[in-house]
């Protein structure tokens, strides 16, 4: 025993004496390991990781283990068992003075959403920071059918420009390390303390919907979410609410922060009793008992989400109505809807005050099927949840496999694609999903697409009858070497009759 003893920490000593950074990963990709090169490499940022899984996912929170230990996540290959190379990544404080002229920001206050890629720089929460980058050396230890952990060896010098060149154009050529670099980016920069994801995007339609949001979330008017169903209207009203109380995060449902109501569901009766009460209550809530003493208790202002409100029945509009009527409403107000509640009152399927009233700003978010652009940086998000949450790990979609997805029309949108990656991550066998291994919905609607109905043709009796009666004529006048009296009895007709009917058919000139 004393041997083995002696040989690991002989082991050891030569690991931590390697000038390159080195760190070993578990069968289950917990951090069990790193060298004293690795710990000078990552800074204030090794404290704490060792017991962190290193999931192939994008973490919200860069700064915390989960997050540190993602940007040290072996690629899926070396997790099948092969040798691979890929880049590894940690946030580095700037040295004082070199972020000078560079505001220190939180994700959730800032004031323009970050477009995607570029640039390489981050914001942690405490202050400005860069991602460093460099190449590693994966090597598997044991078999594929029985890994019992994974070993990387880091190159001696970090890698300039790597995130802008591994970026450099996810949404033009999605590749897999692309897509996760630009998830990695926009997660730490923009969607910060709430859950966002589906805002990421580089087309118009969804550049316009993040500068609402942060419109949205820097005023206090009311604001109207609408959008198909399964667009994620719900997760953008939470997202709008707790961007601008960032502190409401852990203020429970009992104690005010974020209420909702859903006006599909409810009874009439427990609608109003319940608006009603809610428009008697304070506008915000006083948190006292875990203060210490001396100190001036918290506010926490609430907000009202009124989802599916275009549901509401025109007896409930007219109500809710006169409740503004009488008085402002103490809280904030956001909704959600199949469709702007602007263009219902103009169709005469709303009340225009009420609509005016609760939208004063109003985001659009488009059908999945119009963001076609973003659909592999989407499910690439989605699969990297799957990771988070599951030992299996896949690192992204077989270009055959995308290109099925985005032939598909998406009418669930965002709720059904997450669930079709669910279950493709489910059905996986290796480090990229392949198209055998997608759901059968995907699979029914590119065999419907390969064989499109083919259109019946239109009978018209009119058009069908002139084509006989004409090429009847022309026959009887050839059998009569053109003599329309001989025609003309071959047919049954007089010849009077014959020359008008020549005439209406074109056969004749007047």
């Amino acid at each position: 025993m004393s041997g083995k003893r002696a040989s690991a920490n002989d082991l050891m000593r030569l690991l931590n004496a390697a000038s390159q950074p080195i760190y070993a990963l578990d069968e289950d990709l917990t951090i069990v390991f790193l060298n004293s090169a690795c710990r000078e490499w990552l800074g204030p940022a090794a404290e704490g990781l060792i017991g962190a899984r290193a999931a192939y996912c994008s973490p919200a929170d860069s700064t915390s283990p989960e997050g540190i230990a993602a940007g040290l996540c072996p690629p899926p290959e070396a997790i099948a068992g092969k040798p691979s190379v890929a880049l590894v990544a940690c946030l580095s404080p700037l040295p004082l003075g070199e972020g000078q002229g560079v505001r220190a920001e939180s994700p959730a206050n800032r004031p323009h959403p970050i477009p995607l890629p570029t640039p390489t720089e981050g914001w942690s929460g405490e202050g400005t920071s860069i991602e460093k980058h460099r190449r590693s050396q994966f090597i598997p230890l044991g078999t594929s059918d029985n890994l019992r952990g994974i070993l990387a060896i880091l190159e001696p010098e970090d890698c300039p420009g790597a995130s802008a060149e591994v970026e450099a154009s996810p949404a033009a050529e999605p590749g897999r390390e692309a897509l996760h670099a630009a998830i990695r980016r926009f997660r730490r920069e923009a969607a910060g303390r709430f859950s966002a994801d589906h805002l990421i995007g580089v087309g118009p339609a969804m550049q316009l919907a993040r500068r609402q949001v942060e419109a949205a979330g820097a005023s206090g008017c009311s604001v109207c979410i609408s959008g198909p169903p399964g667009s994620g209207r719900e997760r953008l009203a939470s997202a709008i609410h707790y961007r601008a109380h960032p502190e409401d995060v852990d203020v429970p449902f009992t104690q005010g922060g974020l209420i909702s109501l859903d006006c599909s569901v409810l009874p009439a009766d427990l609608f109003l009793s319940s608006f009603a009460a809610l428009a008697r209550s304070p506008a915000a809530i006083e948190l006292s008992s875990s203060e210490p003493r001396g100190l001036s208790p918290r506010l926490f202002p609430t907000t009202l989400v009124l989802h599916r409100v275009d549901e509401l029945s025109a007896e409930l509009q007219v109500e809710l109505a006169s409740l503004f009527s009488k008085k402002p409403f103490p809280r904030r107000l956001l909704s959600t809807a199949a469709a702007p509640l602007g263009e219902l009152a103009q169709r005469g399927k709303f009340r225009a005050d009420l609509a005016a009233l609760l939208s004063t700003l109003a985001i659009q978010l488009p059908p999945l099927k119009d963001r076609r652009e973003d659909l592999p940086l989407l499910a690439q998000i989605f699969l990297e949840d799957c990771n988070r949450r599951n030992p299996k790990q896949v690192g992204g979609f077989a270009p055959e496999a995308l290109d099925m997805l985005d032939a598909y029309v998406w009418p669930g949108n965002l709720d059904e694609l997450a669930a079709v990656v669910a279950a493709a991550h489910k059905n996986a066998q290796a480090a990229e999903i392949r198209p055998a291994e997608l759901p059968p919905q995907i699979h029914l609607a590119a065999q419907a697409a390969a064989h499109p109905r083919r259109q019946e043709e239109q009978i018209r009796l009119d058009e069908f009858l002139e084509r006989v009666e004409r090429e009847l004529i022309r026959r009887a006048l050839a059998r009569a070497k053109g003599n329309k009296t001989k025609a003309a009895r071959l047919l049954g007709l007089t010849r009077p009759r014959l020359y008008r009917r020549m005439v209406q058919l074109g056969l004749e000139e007047a």
